[in-house]
């Protein structure tokens, strides 16, 4: 069995900002602000649990990207499986983007984050 990991980064207005400190954080919609651009993605790894049962699905998450590119705190708000849900956060968190800015200056923007992990047969 071969196994492919799709991950999708959609950007889209979020309501909360939990976990993101000192930063004031836009959403992509406000007046000014540009959206952040993907530099690199880290792919999520399927566990060996998740693997063997067959799961299959979307992980959804609601996170920030900071103003240095980096991801901050990320939530689950549709979850797959509780291991494959902390691999898809552990790779988004490794991502690296190009920040949102805020009449030309780097500033956090909420986003919303999804990983698909699928399962191919060759």
């Amino acid at each position: 069995m071969r196994l492919r990991i799709a991950s999708t980064l959609v950007i889209l207005a979020l309501l909360s900002t939990a976990g993101v400190s000192q930063q004031q954080v836009f959403n992509p919609d406000d007046d000014g602000v540009s959206l952040p651009s993907l530099i690199e993605e880290v792919r999520a790894n399927y566990t060996t649990a998740a693997f063997a049962a067959g799961i299959e699905g979307i992980v959804e998450m609601k996170g920030v990207v900071l103003s240095d590119g980096m991801v901050g705190d990320i939530t689950v708000t549709k979850s797959l499986d509780a291991g494959l849900d902390q691999e898809a956060i552990a790779a988004w968190k490794r991502s690296t983007f190009t920040p949102g800015l805020k009449d030309g200056q780097p500033v956090a923007v909420r986003v919303d984050f999804q990983t698909k992990f699928t399962l191919k047969g060759d």
